[in-house]
């Protein structure tokens, strides 16, 4: 029995073809078996969801090919970067801190504006879709789907928005439209016309990029040097390019979707209602963003992971302030030691203070027990006068140097 000529078909040889060809290379990093399990199961159960739309098929070719093609290249080097960042956190002998405070500010940041993004994909937050709040087709009457929609409204009005959308909705590619672009871009768009669907993209091109500049400027506020410092600086960059291609790749994806695919579902549960799904997607992607920066920034600026060891230059500059702080605290204590001396009364307590000091040491030294511990140590080996003498020498010697004695060179 001979296959039938049909791009599914094709698909799912290309994808087990794929699958075979990638599996060659399991044996260079490690669970390798577990993943190229999990991507033939995925591979397969979306090949098996496709629909026949010829562009559909060919974008979840793409996807599973993409996936079996650059997933072993990129997972074992993400994987081996995590294993290095790790080492290189536990044998630097940075120790582990808490998140400085201008560090939190960035943080916060963040995790406020993925909160926002994932608010805005609630169905509260977004555009009425007119054909799932009536319950209607793609081929409902013009006239049955607003008769519905009055039905809903308050008072049993229609909008001035809700009679744009009429005047636009009655051509079939018009609702194809709708469903690519958004009511937004049907019925405000004056210069849109359905026979150039590329005027619709123009026109909602903006709005989509606002939401992303309005993420590219948290972004760059979180990672500025001024607010959270070097710990939040080193990621602008990384930032930058994956918000900026986060960007590029939903233009993509609306630009490349086909809008007329919609002109073939004849039931409600066939309509792909990509404008809203595209909506989600997107708040989806930038909160992803925005919390795994602030992971990455948590991460490193506690000394957890990413790790990056002082220069030369900052390992100078802390001996030099923690030299400079001793130097401090050593003309403090000679400043208090002149003052002492120099003062009879304080000089007369510290001699009272001494002379009790030594007595009180003269009397413990003559117990019997110290006396006893003192001449078992001495018989015992374990305390040696000599090395003991040689020693106290070189210390007193160490601090006394003559100028000619200092090293030079």
């Amino acid at each position: 029995m001979s296959i039938p000529d049909d791009p599914k078909f094709e698909l799912l040889d290309e994808a087990g073809n794929n699958a075979k060809r990638v599996a060659s290379t399991r044996a260079y990093w490690p669970f390798q078996h577990v993943f190229f399990q999990v991507l033939e199961l995925l591979s397969t159960s979306c090949c098996r969801s496709i629909d026949t739309r010829f562009k559909k098929m060919v974008e979840w070719k793409t996807i599973s090919s993409l996936l079996l093609t650059l997933g072993p290249l990129f997972v074992p080097r993400l994987y081996s970067y995590y294993k290095t960042s790790r080492v290189q956190a536990q044998t630097s002998n940075v120790p582990v801190r808490p998140v400085p405070r201008h560090v939190q500010y960035a943080i916060n940041i963040l995790l406020l504006a993925a909160a926002l993004a994932i608010v805005a994909t609630f169905p509260q937050f977004q555009p009425e879709n007119l054909f799932t709040l009536t319950s209607s087709r793609l081929h409902t009457p013009i006239d049955v789907l607003f008769t519905r929609l009055t039905a809903l409204r308050p008072e049993k009005q229609l909008t001035d928005f809700d009679n744009e959308l009429r005047s636009r909705l009655a051509a079939l590619d018009a609702r194809c439209l709708y469903f690519a672009y958004g009511p937004a871009a049907l019925a405000e768009c004056p210069f849109c016309k359905s026979d150039d669907p590329a005027t619709f993209f123009y026109y909602s091109l903006p709005a989509r990029l606002f939401l992303h500049l309005l993420n590219l400027f948290a972004l760059g506020l979180a990672t500025s040097t001024a607010l959270s410092g070097k710990e939040g600086g080193r990621w602008r960059t990384m930032a930058a390019l994956v918000g900026s291609c986060l960007a590029i790749a939903d233009c993509y994806m609306v630009g490349a979707y086909d809008w007329k695919g919609n002109s073939r579902a004849t039931r409600a549960e066939d309509l792909d209602f990509f404008y809203w799904r595209m909506r989600t997607i997107r708040g989806l992607a930038i909160a992803a963003l925005d919390a795994g920066l602030a992971g990455l920034i948590w991460a490193s600026s506690t000394n957890r992971l990413f790790v990056v060891p002082l220069s030369s230059a900052e390992r100078l500059e802390s001996i030099t302030k923690v030299m400079e702080a001793t130097r401090g605290k050593l003309g403090a204590v000679g400043m208090i030691r002149n003052v002492t001396v120099r003062d009879e009364n304080l000089r007369k307590k510290a001699e009272i203070y001494w002379k009790r000091e030594g007595e009180i040491m003269g009397e413990v030294m003559d117990e019997k027990e110290v006396v006893e511990g003192i001449r078992g140590a001495l018989e015992s080996g374990r305390m040696n006068v000599t090395t003991i003498e040689e020693e106290a020498k070189r210390y007193a010697e160490s601090i006394f140097v003559a100028p000619d004695e200092f090293p030079t060179g």
